[in-house]
């Protein structure tokens, strides 16, 4: 069992950064992979970017691209989500989310385990 709780959110203005961060507990995190989704109102839950348990990446949106960079410290089960020049699209609600199995995919309905959530707002 995996239980994760996502921080770091707030409201910002664009072209600032943040750094959400999850923390794990649970005797598997080295082996979990992870990913994070983001939720924004009225819009289906999207894949945003996931690690492997090796540490292999994967960016779901073309529009994160070189932006946002996700990492994992498997010695501390945290994984951190860094973005960078946040724009008012990128307002959402940030989920991060574990799965028992080997790789990054992209489905949320392959993930088994899902933080509470933390909003990002971006505005001006």
């Amino acid at each position: 069992q995996v239980q994760l709780v996502e921080s770091g959110g707030g409201l910002v203005q664009p072209g600032s950064s943040l750094r959400l961060s999850c923390a794990a507990s649970g005797p598997s995190f080295s082996r979990n992979s992870m990913g994070w989704f983001r939720q924004a109102p009225g819009k289906e839950r999207e894949f945003v970017a996931g690690i492997s348990w090796i540490g292999g990446t994967m960016y779901g949106l073309d529009s994160v691209q070189g932006r946002f960079a996700i990492s994992r410290d498997n010695a501390k089960n945290t994984v951190t989500l860094q973005m960078n020049n946040l724009k008012p699209e990128d307002t959402a609600v940030y989920y991060c989310a574990a799965r028992d199995s080997e790789g990054i995919i992209t489905i949320s309905a392959g993930y088994d385990y899902w933080g509470q959530g933390t909003q990002v707002t971006v505005s001006s």
